[in-house]
């Protein structure tokens, strides 16, 4: 579970969807932060929010607060864009999780323009959490977790941080083992053949297996394609950053990014690792 907890504002939908997640994910005597960002483009746009625009962020704030169960903490931060503000406050604050909502019409809808809620999170310094359109309304309890698992260091992270969460919530495990579509003379190779001839494949399951309360699962076929029909049979669905940048910062790639822009369900992207963690590791497939 997570420990000190900053979920982003505005006084739409989207934060209090990424407020109920985030209460799903905070450990029972975490720290829960409510963040609003101004934005400092000139100098007189700080001048002013010293004086009216800091008490109507106050009452931003109040108002999400008692939307939320009024169990909070409220503070706001300033940057030259919403992404940059949550970045700085995270940081300063040693937050261990940024969480956000995905509504269009809500937080990570307006961050940038062409409603891109991705570039929020790319380089954020800590774990983010991006909530479903509408959770709010429905946060269901984490049951099931899963893990896209590709043998690589920052997949073995993800799928130790989902172990720690199961722990703490008491949920199921599942780790979805990814294999990339194989053409041999213009035809798909079948995946059960794939499994059955490919060592170090087989090697992971069973190893994986062997792991308590973790149920794994082989996929063929495209990562995105097979991670979010996966998402559709689970609470949470836990990814590593794909990409190997700077340690402790979160990198989504292309497969992370799709999957965070709309998600069916809460997606959690787990920062970077060392390159000596990384240790040059294969991957069964690239996120």
């Amino acid at each position: 579970m997570f420990e000190n907890v900053i979920v982003g504002v505005d006084g739409r939908s989207g934060g209090r969807d990424a407020a109920a997640l985030a209460r799903r994910l905070l450990d029972p005597h975490g720290r829960l932060t409510l963040v609003h960002v101004h934005l400092e483009t000139t100098a007189v746009v700080v001048h002013e929010f010293d004086s009216s625009a800091r008490e109507e962020a106050q009452r931003l704030l109040q108002s999400e607060r008692e939307a939320v169960g009024g169990e909070a903490e409220i503070a706001h931060a300033g940057g030259t864009s919403v992404a940059v503000g949550l970045h700085r406050f995270a940081e300063e604050h040693n937050s261990d999780l940024l969480v956000v909502g995905a509504s269009r019409r809500g937080f990570v809808g307006r961050v940038l323009a062409g409603d891109d809620a991705r570039s929020s999170l790319q380089g954020a310094p800590c774990a983010v959490a991006v909530s479903p359109s509408g959770y709010a309304d429905s946060p269901n309890p984490i049951e099931v977790i899963g893990v896209g698992y590709d043998d690589s260091a920052e997949s073995q992270g993800a799928l130790a941080s989902a172990g720690d969460l199961a722990g703490g919530t008491e949920a199921e495990l599942h780790a979805l083992i990814l294999v990339a579509r194989i053409r041999f003379d213009g035809s798909l190779t079948p995946m059960n053949g794939v499994m059955g001839t490919d060592p170090r494949l087989t090697g992971i399951a069973r190893r994986l297996s062997r792991l308590d309360r973790v149920r794994v699962r082989p996929a063929y076929g495209v990562p995105v394609e097979e991670l979010r029909s996966f998402g559709s049979e689970v609470d949470l669905l836990v990814l590593g950053s794909g990409r190997p940048k700077p340690e402790g910062q979160v990198v989504l790639d292309r497969t992370s990014k799709s999957l965070t822009r709309s998600p069916d369900c809460p997606v959690l992207v787990l920062p970077s690792v060392s390159a000596d963690d990384r240790g040059g590791r294969a991957s069964v497939a690239t996120f």
